[in-house]
C-alpha cells in the first residue's frame, strides 16, 4: 500500500519531539516533588508532635522550602521550554501553510470559511499552554493511587473508583460533546464566508440597500451555529462541575475515612492528611485533563485541516531555471476551465505571438475571456494543451521565476496594505528606487503619483480603499510592469480609466512593444485597437477566429470565405 510522504507539518511535529519529552521529564520530576507536602505532613503529625522537636521541624520545613523552590524553577521551565518548542513549530511551517492556503484559493473559487493560519495558531497555543502540562500529569494518577494504597487499602480502593469515575465522566463528555462541537465548526465557517464577503462588498451593501438583508441571512447561519456551541458548552460545562464537585467530595470522603482508620488505629493521624492530600494531587491531573478537553480536540481537528491542506496543495518541486524568455508565446490547442472542473470553458485555443507584438481578445460576455486571461498568466494550468514561453511550458518554471517573466493585471484589482511604492515593487526586498519609479513612468502613473500627499510613500490602507478605482488600476498596471516583464496580461485595464489614464495605458503598450515585450489584453473599447496587432476572437469559449486586426474586423478573409458571424460581436463593439 503506497502512504503518502509527511507534510512539513508533520515533520515539524516530529522535530518538536526533543521539548516534548523534554516536557515529559520535567513533568515526572515536578510530579515527585509533589509528593514532598503529604510526605511533610506526616512527618510532622508523626514524628514532630510526638517528640516536640523543635530542629527536626526546622530541618523539614527548610528542605519542604528547598524542593518546593526546584519545583517551582522546573515549572518554570517547562513552561518556557513549551512556549518556546510552540514558536519553533509555527515559525517552521508558517511560511509553507501561507502558500498552500494561496494555492487552495488559486485553485478553487469556493471559500470554506476555514482559516489555516488560525489553524496553526491553534496548534501553537495549545503547545505552549496549560494543556499539554495536564495530560502529562496524567500518567501519575495510578502511581499516586499506589502510594495511596501502600497508606492504607481502604484508601486505595477509594481513590480508584473516584479515578474510574472521573475517567468515565471525561469520556462521556467527549461522546456527547463532540457532534454538536463539529456542527458548530461547519456552521460557523459558513457564516465568516458570508461575513467576508460582506465586509469586501461593503460599498454595495450600503449604496443598495442590502445591509439588512445580508445581516439576516448571516445574523440566522450564526444563530443556529450559536445554538450548537451552547449545546457543546452546556454539557461539557455540566461535566465541568460535576468532576470538580466529585474530586472535593473525594477529598472529604478520603478524609473522612482515613479519620475513620485512625479511630480504629489502623492508620496514624499524619497517614490521614497525607493520604488526602495525596488523593487530592492524585486526581487533580484528570479534573484538568476535563477542563483542557476542548483544546485537545479543537487543535487535533486543526491538525488534521492543516495536514489535508498541505497534502493537497504541496509546494512545487524546484523546476531548473528556464532563464529570461524573450522571444515567443506560443498556446496549442488549449482546453481550459477553472481548476477541478470537468467541462472546459475555453477549447480550441491555438495562436503564437513573437516578442514585441501585441494581441486583443474580444468576444461577448461569458465567452472565456478572463479565463483565457488567468491560463495565459499562469494562474490556471491547462486540461489539455500547452502554453509555452520561449517553447518551455510554464509548468516548467520554477514559479517565482515564472512570476517575474509574466505581468497580469486583473479586472479586480486588488492592491496590499502598504506604501504604492511596496505595490508597485510587489513587495520585493531588493528593489530599488529606480526599478520603482520606471515601472510607475512605464505606466504613465508616475505624475499622478508625485501628486499624493506622500508621493510613493503613500500607504493606501487596506486592499487600496484610500484611492480611486482608476488610481488602483493605473498602480496595478504599474506593478504589472515591474521589471519589464516580457509577457503582459490585461484584463479590461480600461475599464476605471478616464481620458488622461486612457492615454497613459496606450503609452505603456507602446513602450512594451518597443522593447520586445508581449501584450495581450481583453478590451471591449474599438479604440484600443489602433496599433494592435492580432485579434483573436471568443465565442461560447471557442476559438473562432485569430489573425491580424484588419483582417479579423474585414467582412472576409483574404479566401473569400465569410466570418462576419464570427467577429459579429466585434462589430457591434466597433459601431
Amino acid at each position: 500500500m503506497k502512504h503518502s510522504a509527511p507534510t512539513i507539518l508533520t515533520e515539524a511535529l516530529r522535530q518538536s519531539r526533543g521539548g516534548i519529552i523534554g516536557t515529559a521529564v520535567f513533568s515526572m520530576f515536578i510530579n515527585l516533588l509533589m509528593l514532598a507536602g503529604p510526605i511533610y505532613m506526616l512527618q510532622v503529625y508523626d514524628r514532630v508532635l510526638p517528640s516536640k522537636s523543635i530542629d527536626t521541624l526546622i530541618a523539614l520545613s527548610v528542605l519542604l522550602v528547598g524542593l518546593f523552590a526546584i519545583s517551582g524553577c522546573l515549572e518554570f521551565v517547562r513552561v518556557r521550554l513549551l512556549s518556546r518548542t510552540g514558536s519553533r513549530l509555527e515559525t517552521r511551517v508558517a511560511p509553507a501553510v501561507f502558500d498552500a492556503s494561496v494555492r487552495k484559493r488559486v485553485a478553487s473559487a469556493n471559500e470554506d470559511g476555514s482559516d489555516p493560519l488560525a489553524d496553526l495558531s491553534g496548534i501553537r497555543d495549545f503547545l505552549a499552554g496549560n494543556g499539554l502540562p495536564a495530560f502529562f500529569d496524567l500518567p501519575w494518577v495510578p502511581i499516586y493511587l499506589i502510594i495511596l494504597a501502600m497508606l492504607h487499602p481502604v484508601l486505595g480502593i477509594l481513590g480508584l473508583a473516584g479515578a474510574l469515575f472521573l475517567f468515565s465522566l471525561a469520556w462521556i463528555n467527549n461522546q456527547i460533546t463532540q457532534e454538536p462541537t463539529a456542527k458548530y465548526s461547519q456552521t460557523i465557517s459558513k457564516g465568516h464566508v458570508i461575513a467576508k464577503a460582506g465586509q469586501n462588498n461593503a460599498d454595495v451593501l450600503h449604496a443598495m440597500g442590502m445591509m439588512h438583508s445580508v445581516r439576516r441571512l448571516w445574523l440566522g447561519i450564526h444563530r443556529k451555529a450559536d445554538t450548537f456551541k451552547t449545546k457543546a458548552s452546556d454539557r461539557s460545562g455540566a461535566f465541568s462541575v460535576v468532576s470538580k464537585t466529585s474530586r472535593l467530595a473525594l477529598q472529604s470522603a478520603a478524609l473522612g475515612t482515613g479519620a475513620a482508620l485512625v479511630v480504629v488505629d489502623q492508620l496514624s493521624a499524619g497517614a490521614m492528611i497525607a493520604g488526602t492530600i495525596i488523593l487530592g494531587r492524585g486526581l487533580a491531573p484528570i479534573d484538568q485533563s476535563i477542563a483542557h478537553w476542548r483544546g485537545l480536540i479543537a487543535a487535533k481537528a486543526g491538525f488534521a485541516r492543516l495536514e489535508h491542506l498541505l497534502s493537497a496543495y504541496p509546494e512545487a518541486d524546484v523546476r531548473l531555471s528556464q532563464g529570461r524568455v524573450s522571444k515567443n508565446v506560443a498556446v496549442e490547442r488549449v482546453y481550459a476551465g477553472p481548476p477541478g472542473a470537468r467541462k472546459a470553458i475555453v477549447s480550441g485555443i491555438d495562436f503564437s505571438l513573437r516578442a514585441g507584438e501585441t494581441m486583443a481578445i474580444l468576444g461577448p460576455s461569458a465567452s472565456g475571456k478572463s479565463t483565457l486571461a488567468r491560463l495565459l498568466a499562469g494562474i490556471w494550468l491547462p486540461q489539455s494543451g500547452t502554453v509555452r514561453l520561449d517553447g518551455a511550458a510554464l509548468d516548467q518554471f520554477n514559479s517565482e521565476e515564472l512570476g517575474s517573466q509574466i505581468g497580469y493585471l486583473p479586472q479586480e484589482v486588488e492592491l496590499f496594505e502598504g506604501t504604492i511604492a511596496q505595490n508597485i515593487a510587489r513587495f520585493q526586498a531588493d528593489a530599488t528606487d529606480m526599478e520603482i519609479i520606471a515601472a510607475a513612468e512605464s505606466a504613465g502613473v508616475h505624475e499622478m503619483i508625485l501628486q499624493l500627499p506622500d508621493g510613493y510613500e503613500t500607504n493606501i490602507g487596506k486592499a487600496g480603499r484610500g484611492l480611486s478605482g482608476g488610481q488602483r488600476q493605473r498602480i496595478g498596471l504599474a506593478r504589472a510592469l515591474f521589471r519589464e516583464p516580457f509577457l503582459i496580461v490585461l484584463d479590461e485595464p480600461n475599464a476605471n480609466l478616464d481620458a488622461t489614464g486612457d492615454l497613459a495605458l496606450i503609452g505603456a503598450i507602446t513602450s512594451i512593444k518597443a522593447r520586445g515585450g508581449v501584450v495581450i489584453m481583453i478590451t471591449h473599447r474599438p479604440g484600443f485597437l489602433d496599433g494592435v496587432d492580432y485579434a483573436l476572437v471568443l465565442e461560447d469559449g471557442r476559438q473562432r477566429t485569430f489573425g491580424p486586426v484588419a483582417d479579423v474586423l474585414a467582412p472576409t478573409t483574404k479566401s473569400g470565405a465569410a466570418v462576419v458571424s464570427n467577429v459579429m460581436p466585434l462589430a457591434k463593439l466597433a459601431t
